[in-house]
């Protein structure tokens, strides 16, 4: 059982820089491109609000699963 939390958490931690590297990618793509400041402030604002919603759906589903995880351990 223990070996499975591991590989749980190794593949969370992986997913995870995964998603701060493609963050820090996106920023780096926008920060470079040739746009006006207020037209890149603009659009870092977006990009923001885009993930921010993405990463509180995905807060949501995860919390979804592991509220079911163990109602189906109980049988229910």
């Amino acid at each position: 059982m223990t070996s499975n939390n591991d590989d749980n958490n190794a593949i969370l931690y992986l997913l995870a820089g995964v998603g701060l590297g493609a963050l820090i990618g996106a920023a780096a793509g926008l920060l470079f491109a040739p746009k006006a400041g207020s037209e890149m402030r603009e659009d870092l604002a977006d990009k923001f609000k885009e993930l921010k919603g993405k990463t509180e759906e995905w807060i949501s589903e995860q919390r979804a699963k592991r509220m079911a995880a163990p109602a189906e351990e109980l049988g229910v």
